[in-house]
């Protein structure tokens, strides 16, 4: 999403309104669920094993395993440099590893930037395991994982945490801070900009730019060793450690992990001085490849651009398609005015998805078993425009965003509202094929929502609702407050009065706030709560319950719920559910 003049990054609308009776999460001083050890063996574990443990992409019977092994001083990621070795691994039923179900080795070296990433197999279905790495004698810290419910069983529920935009310049990352401190998650799905692309004061903490932490490189990535260190620098944050450690991830990427406002050949923040886009493209894939714990069709050969977008089921609960939005999409048009020459929004040769992965999302909803067709969607699919907007309120929203017209078009063009005949074609695939319970999970505009997806705006709500949208906060990434310099609830009352006004279907904006969001699923109903943190500037800051907001199975409808999740009795403990 491309910022108006003057602001440095894009113009975002981030969640806020802190609700009713906030409940404490976590504040200054509290722990986190898995601490770093202290005795001398696990910090000489730690001397090898530096960027922390991971796994990812649960399946029944299968988990993706992931580390990153130093095996000498020379082998600095990034560098090409160091020796082959060979690192075991051990997985275990218990976490004293007294009961090993599966081990093996894993050969590693500088052509793979010394990662290790490989699929263990026969597992038992919604099973936690324990996993842990070794080398010259020492172990890495013990991760935790699960796999996923048999196909044909019907778990009681199953709860994901949800985050999304988490820039190391703009603040710490206390929202992974409150995922790992949670007992109750059976993953967490994190739905893009895992890692930003910008040089020291390309894009900080609020608008003047300011770092909190600086990137390393200090220059913008652009490089195979500049995409590589700048994975290695986010993973050595002790929050994100714990969160990995915690629980399995299911991760796709949005723009960021290659350069702002990517689409198939090209991006906004990328000049042909920087050499050949495709090229770079291919660089930052290969170093995603490496560096996160998720599948690209192979694991064992690292291969630049290999398809992200894929799906995980849940037993008949939920099916989990995860989007790829930015490999295949056309350029984005100007403005919601482009003319025909650009393609116009509305332009059936534009596309978001590609041909393939339509396809694939369109099978994804027809499936019959799974109750819950969830949608990990990069980019916000709800339409939303500014019709019969009063001219100075719209002038209001106007002096932030700079890019709304004067009659009832959308504002941002990056999302699916610049590419509405993919969006139509979604929809008219919902309403034909009597699709239930589609939802759509997304990232990526620093905000919270929850919406209903309308088949025709202009109708709702007497044209029937598609499908629901509920959209996470960034973790750290700029928000409407922040952009402006203005204090919560005074710009930002000003945005979503205008938004709401002007959308019925959208029920709730926090324009305000960063933190993560947790969902939870079973056979009646969808829940959303919204988490918050304080300052971003403060790596202590308290996390606090801010909103919930659900939806029903078969109705396509939200409604707010004063009954958060927490307060839900045992169904989230860790060993319940899926």
């Amino acid at each position: 999403m491309t910022t108006p003049t003057g602001v440095r990054r894009r113009t975002v609308l981030a969640t806020g309104s802190t609700g009713a009776a906030l409940t404490t999460l976590a504040g200054p001083g509290s722990a986190t669920a898995a601490t770093a050890p202290r005795s001398p063996a696990a910090r000489a574990a730690l001397h090898h094993f530096r960027h922390g443990v991971a796994s990812g992409d649960p399946l029944p019977t299968k988990v993706l395993l992931w580390t990153r092994v130093t095996p000498d001083a020379v082998s600095k990621p990034g560098s090409g440099k160091g020796p082959q070795v060979t690192v075991t691994w051990e997985v275990s039923t218990r976490k004293d590893f007294r009961r090993i179900v599966k081990r093996g080795t894993f050969v590693t070296g500088p052509s793979r930037d010394h990662t290790v990433k490989l699929d263990v197999a026969g597992l038992t279905p919604a099973t936690w395991y324990y996993y842990r790495f070794g080398f010259k004698g020492t172990h890495s810290r013990v991760g935790r994982t699960r796999t996923a419910p048999a196909p044909g069983s019907t778990p009681s529920h199953l709860r994901l945490g949800i985050v999304s935009c988490a820039n190391w310049q703009a603040g710490w990352f206390a929202a992974y801070r409150g995922l790992a401190a949670r007992n109750d998650l059976h993953a967490v799905v994190h739905l893009g900009d895992y890692v930003y692309e910008y040089g020291a004061g390309g894009y900080g903490y609020g608008r003047d730019d300011v770092d909190i932490r600086t990137h390393d490189p200090k220059h913008e990535m652009v490089s195979l060793e500049d995409y590589r260190r700048r994975h290695a620098q986010y993973k050595t944050d002790t929050d994100l450690q714990d969160a990995h450690a915690k629980f399995p991830w299911i991760i796709t990427w949005d723009d960021h992990e290659v350069a702002n406002d990517q689409y198939a050949t090209g991006a906004e923040n990328h000049q042909a001085t920087e050499g050949d886009y495709l090229r770079r493209r291919a660089r930052a894939h290969r170093a995603y490849d490496e560096w996160m714990p998720v599948r690209m069709n192979s694991t064992t050969k690292l291969a630049d651009g290999d398809r992200l977008y894929r799906r995980l089921t849940f037993g008949k609960l939920a099916e989990i398609s995860m989007l790829d939005l930015r490999t295949y999409r056309s350029k984005q048009v100007s403005s919601a005015l482009s003319t025909s020459s650009e393609g116009g929004i509305d332009d059936p040769d534009r596309t978001i998805t590609g041909t393939q992965q339509l396809g694939f999302l369109e099978r994804s909803l027809s499936n019959p078993t799974a109750l819950w067709k969830v949608i990990g969607n990069p980019v916000m699919i709800t339409p939303v425009t500014f019709a019969a907007l009063p001219g100075a309120r719209r002038a209001q929203v106007n002096e932030v965003t700079g890019l709304l017209p004067d009659d009832g078009l959308p504002y941002n063009v990056d999302q699916w509202d610049g590419y509405t005949a993919d969006r139509r074609r979604v929809l008219e695939h919902i309403e034909d094929h009597h699709i239930q319970n589609a939802l759509f999970v997304t990232g990526d505009i620093h905000s919270g929502w929850a919406a209903e997806v309308p088949y025709d705006t202009g109708s709702y709500p007497l044209g029937g609702t598609g499908a629901v949208e509920f959209v996470c906060t960034s973790v750290t990434s700029n928000n409407l407050k922040d952009i402006t310099g203005t204090p919560a609830h005074t710009t930002s009352t000003v945005v979503e009065a205008a938004i709401l006004a002007a959308n019925p279907h959208i029920k709730y904006l926090n324009f305000d706030d960063h933190g993560f969001s947790v969902l939870d699923l079973d056979a009646k109903r969808a829940q959303m709560d919204w988490f918050v943190i304080g300052d971003r500037a403060d790596k202590d800051t308290p996390i606090t319950y801010s909103r919930s907001f659900l939806t029903r199975a078969s109705t396509n409808r939200v409604e707010e719920t004063d009954v958060p999740l927490h307060r839900q009795g045992s169904q989230g403990s860790q060993q319940d559910g899926a």
